[in-house]
């Protein structure tokens, strides 16, 4: 079978060009599982392909077996002879270069090629695409290079075009005029359609009221590509790219691309399968002609934390951490705490020092801790955001709160689930229902609320713009209660700050706590491990089961243990043991997978089960199935955060 340099692999390789060696291999390991249809199910990819074909209708779709190219182009070709048609999908081969376009429109020699993506865009911005200084924005390059290698396989195979390259994009300045909008467009599994959407029969252009599409021309920007104004890195033209690819592809041979600050998100990382290569360990051991020991367990500069000397020192040739000096930091001090850069050189020290016990700053917890007010309450929300909005007035990628969970621990110790909230329903809009419930949970003390990271301080301010314009009858109470447990964005046009604003655990961590066990990282699923790892007292009590430590929970049975040993007699990440959202997807497989992806502030597993409850084909089992999932999941985040707690409690407590 010929390979061909597909427009996806094309983006694969301009990320990095030795990567293309390495993909579609069985022989090497890849932490970045490749599913398309899971990233349109998350971000509504393929129900903006179905609406953009309504907006284009009269189209005929190429369908067929995705991997026969020939015939694919065959039909494609048959198509092409009309005069004047329309095209969903057609195939074009040219050079070994293969691409599919979502739309063509043909009349005459004159070509539209329209590249339909989910991705938003503000109509009213005349800087969404090109910056002030008239550079791309760095967000949008790889869509761009995109379109410009579909226009370049076009151009080539017929020179008598005229082609005119557009973006259709999701614009955020509009809102839906319609009810029921997203419903127009089911997520099912039962679709012979390759979007998995099953458009609502009798569905037509005039059914799904005012466009909130924005249709971009990119000529210029395709242009300027082409000959190299514009270009992705300054490593290769993208003429050159194009060239490259192609040949050392088609060939099965690699390009030694030079190691950089972006390997450390390479999806042929891995260290711990007897049974796969590692794409990773075998480029950067070839390249710096080091041991696989050393490139294994030696940290790099890039897992410094926010250290944006990383990419300079890998160009100038110093790969590991311990090679690191103190003149490349500038430590500024902070009166309370770590500064980040104290923080960076704390990490660095441990590394060059060998040194891996945890930092904890004792006296600046207990004045920290002295501050807050019992009962304490810890809360989790699950988010989602959807490109077509499920109700009239609401504009695309408006935030949807469709779950919370509550923990509360008592000055005894006590720790009580004491109310969770999800809303399951498909096609709803549950956000008000979500806020009313939170505030009842909230309410009835004035103890310390918690949240870990930002995202839901930033939650309650969309749902408080969304207040304002609505005509909810308790719309002011309820504003009054996000101003009370929240503070304002920066932009935001009111300005408060709540009595009971949420205190940030992470920002807690930042502060007064490092432990090398974290690599870096300040993400609760980093933290959480850690500080069970630490804690004799945490491993004692939640190596016990529910029933024995008496701890309340709404959705776990009285025998549950969430700390579990493994050989090494390390702790087994508690989330391991919960059931799968998605097949044979982890939790962790679907946060990276989902990572990218817009609105996306706190990983992917619970958006992508939520997503899929939109299913309308779902029966009862099923549906119950993944809600008992989502539940548990929440209910163990809320959890981890106690945990972290009771970790800083002890600890201030020596």
């Amino acid at each position: 079978m010929k390979r061909y340099l597909t427009k996806s692999r094309f983006k694969l390789g301009l990320e990095c060009p030795t990567k293309l060696y390495y993909t579609n291999k069985k022989e090497y390991a890849n932490q970045k599982k490749e599913d398309d249809f899971l990233e349109a199910l998350a971000q509504g990819g393929f129900q903006v392909e179905e609406l953009a074909r309504l907006e284009y209708d009269g189209g005929t779709l190429v369908d067929g077996n995705p991997w026969d190219y020939d015939l694919l182009v065959e039909k494609t070709n048959e198509l092409l002879k009309q005069e004047n048609v329309i095209i969903y999908e057609p195939a074009f081969l040219y050079n070994n270069c293969f691409i599919r376009v979502d739309i063509l429109v043909k009349k005459g020699n004159s070509i539209e090629l329209i590249e339909v993506k989910a991705k938003s865009i503000n109509s009213n911005d005349e800087y969404s695409i090109l910056g002030k200084r008239g550079g791309l924005r760095s967000e949008w390059k790889a869509y761009l290079f995109d379109i410009a290698f579909q226009n370049y396989v076009m151009e080539n195979a017929f020179s008598n075009w005229t082609i005119k390259p557009f973006l259709l994009l999701i614009d955020k300045s509009k809102t839906a005029s319609e009810d029921g909008l997203n419903q127009k467009f089911k997520i099912t599994s039962k679709s012979n359609n390759r979007t998995g959407i099953i458009v609502e029969e009798g569905t037509t252009k005039d059914d799904i009221g005012e466009s909130i599409l924005a249709k971009v021309p990119v000529e210029t920007i395709i242009s300027n590509i082409k000959y190299g104004v514009f270009k992705y890195d300054e490593s290769l033209s993208f003429i050159e790219a194009i060239s490259l690819f192609t040949e050392y592809y088609s060939k099965d041979i690699k390009i030694n691309s030079p190691v950089n600050v972006k390997c450390k998100n390479c999806e042929f990382y891995t260290i711990y399968n007897d049974n796969l290569n590692s794409g990773y360990i075998e480029c950067w051991t070839k390249q710096l002609n080091a041991s696989k020991q050393i490139i294994t367990n030696e940290p790099k500069v890039y897992e410094v934390g926010n250290f944006k000397p990383a990419s300079r020192l890998i160009e100038e040739g110093i790969y590991l951490m311990k090679d690191i000096t103190e003149d490349e930091i500038t430590i500024v001090p902070k009166p309370n705490g770590l500064s980040l850069s104290e923080r960076q050189w704390l990490q660095i020290s441990k590394v060059k020092e060998n040194d891996n016990t945890p930092y904890i700053d004792i006296d600046g917890l207990k004045l920290e801790m002295s501050s807050w007010k019992f009962p304490l309450h810890f809360i989790d929300f699950e988010t989602s955001t959807v490109a077509i909005p499920f109700n009239k007035g609401k504009k695309p990628y408006e935030q949807i709160a469709f779950q919370f969970s509550h923990h509360k621990v008592l000055e005894d110790g006590s720790i009580s689930h004491e109310t969770e909230y999800i809303n399951s329903e498909a096609g709803s809009f549950p956000n008000f229902d979500f806020l009313r419930n939170l505030k009842k949970s909230l309410s009835l003390d004035d103890g310390s609320i918690f949240k870990y990271s930002y995202h839901e301080n930033t939650i309650l301010n969309a749902i408080h713009e969304q207040l304002i314009s609505s005509n909810e009858k308790d719309k002011e109470e309820l504003i009054e209660f996000i101003q009370s447990i929240s503070h304002s964005k920066k932009e935001s046009a009111i300005s408060w700050v709540g009595d009971r604003d949420m205190i940030d655990l992470c920002e807690m961590v930042k502060l007064y706590y490092y432990d090398p066990q974290t690599k870096g990282s300040n993400s609760i699923k980093a933290v959480l491990p850690a500080v069970l790892n630490r804690s004799k007292y945490l491993k004692n009590k939640y190596s016990k089961s529910i029933k024995e430590i008496s701890l309340s929970s709404l959705n776990f049975d009285e025998y549950k243990v969430f700390i579990e040993f493994d050989e090494n007699d390390k702790i087994i990440s508690p989330y391991k043991s919960l059931p799968q959202l998605f097949d044979d997807w982890s939790e962790d497989e679907l946060d990276s997978l989902m990572s990218d992806l817009e609105g996306i502030d706190n990983g992917g597993a619970a958006l992508i089960a939520y997503s899929k409850l939109q299913f309308q084909e779902m029966n009862d089992a099923e549906r119950l199935e993944i809600r008992k999932a989502l539940l548990m999941y929440c209910e163990l985040d809320t959890l981890a955060m106690v945990m972290i707690y009771e970790f800083f409690r002890e600890s201030i407590n020596y």
